[in-house]
Formats: structure tokens, C-alpha cells, sequence
């Protein structure tokens, strides 16, 4: 029996992040579809294991831990495999900061843009164009930033790549293109040839099953 249960939707971003951690990790884990069409992120026993009401959750059947929201989830899950997790503390801290600063500008831009593109939610024009410019505006900071890197953190990949590279990853999906952004194009293939490394498309199944 698998140590995890990842209980989340297969086309939620942060559900895939942490499904990309499990299968960089080589890492066996029980899945949970959540319907949030039917509501289940807000019944009762779901409630219990987040009280947000949202996915993903993780539950580790040896520590007894039920976590939610994907940054939390990925720090935890690199300190009980010991791998992703940078070097030292200092390390550890930067990715920290990295999580953080995509749960910002990144998020809201290209998440939004995407939910526009593939009808989840609608929004005014305006809102629209301002949830693309801010997307456009973080890839361009990220690709600044990439500059002279191979990772985000340190001399390997970290948390701070998964979760980062777990927003980047729904860029087509919002019908941006990436080809402007040469450091994040590289990062972006540096992150693909990971072992272990599943698409936004084949990491996670859509119906519950043992991974």
C-alpha cells in the first residue's frame, strides 16, 4: 500500500506540481479524484482534510500529516525523501522565496489566462487583458532573472524549479508563447529531461487509481 494519497483534479496546476514532485521523486502514491464539478472540495469529509475547500491535499499514512497547498506539500515531501531540497538551509530558503514570489504575478496571469482560454471562468475584457499583461510581465522578469542560471536555486534542480516550472508548464494551455523568453525556454527543457519528468497532460490520471 502506497505511503501517499494525493487527493486533487488532474487539470488543477497545483494538484500537478505535486504530482510532478511524487513522480521526479520515483515515489509510489495512491490518487484521489476530487470532483469539483459535483462540489466534493466542499463537503464535509473533504472539509476535514482541508478546511479551505480546495486540492491538492496530501496524506502520508506513516506521520499521519494531511497538508494542503502545494508549496507546503512540496517542502514537506522534500525533507521525507531527502531530494529537492537544496544543499543546506540557505538553499532551502531561496527556493522558499522562489515558491512565494510564483504564487504572485505568475500564478494570477497565467493560471487566469488559462482558465479564460479553456472556458472555466469568463472575465471582462479588461480583466482579461490585464490578467495576460501581468503574465507576460512575470515571464519576463523570470527570464531576467534565468539569466547566466541553469536552475533556479544552486548547481541543481530544487522545489523552487518544480513549482515554478508547475505554473510555467500552462503557458501554451493560456495561448502564450513562450519563444520570446529564451533563459525560461532552456530552464523549461532542463526541467522536461529530469528523470521521471510527466506532462501536465500525463502525470496525472483523471479517475482515482494506484499510481
Amino acid at each position: 500500500m502506497a505511503r501517499y494519497t494525493l487527493h486533487g483534479i488532474f487539470a488543477s496546476g497545483p494538484t500537478y506540481k505535486v504530482g510532478l514532485m511524487l513522480r521526479l521523486n520515483g515515489t509510489p502514491f495512491h490518487y484521489e479524484h476530487v470532483d469539483l464539478r459535483a462540489g466534493a472540495h466542499k463537503a464535509d469529509a473533504f472539509l476535514v482534510k482541508n478546511r479551505y475547500g480546495q486540492v491538492p491535499v496530501l496524506e502520508d499514512s506513516q506521520t499521519d500529516y494531511c497538508l494542503c497547498q502545494s508549496s507546503v506539500i512540496l517542502d514537506y515531501l522534500a525533507d521525507e525523501t531527502g531530494q529537492f531540497g537544496g544543499k543546506d538551509r540557505g538553499e532551502r530558503l531561496r527556493a522558499r522565496e522562489w515558491q512565494l514570489w510564483g504564487a504572485g504575478s505568475l500564478t494570477t496571469g497565467i493560471y487566469r489566462t488559462r482558465a479564460l482560454k479553456l472556458g472555466f471562468f469568463k472575465f471582462p475584457e479588461q480583466v482579461a487583458e490585464a490578467n495576460l499583461q501581468t503574465a507576460l510581465s512575470a515571464l519576463k522578469e523570470l527570464n531576467t532573472l534565468l539569466e547566466g542560471r541553469d536552475w533556479l536555486v544552486g548547481k541543481g534542480a530544487t522545489i523552487a524549479d518544480i513549482d515554478i516550472y508547475g505554473i510555467a508548464a500552462y503557458a501554451p494551455q493560456a495561448g502564450i508563447d513562450l519563444h520570446p523568453f529564451g533563459n525560461v525556454r532552456k530552464w523549461v527543457a532542463r526541467v522536461e529531461a529530469l528523470p521521471g519528468f510527466k506532462d501536465v497532460n500525463t502525470c496525472l490520471p483523471q479517475a482515482s487509481v494506484q499510481a
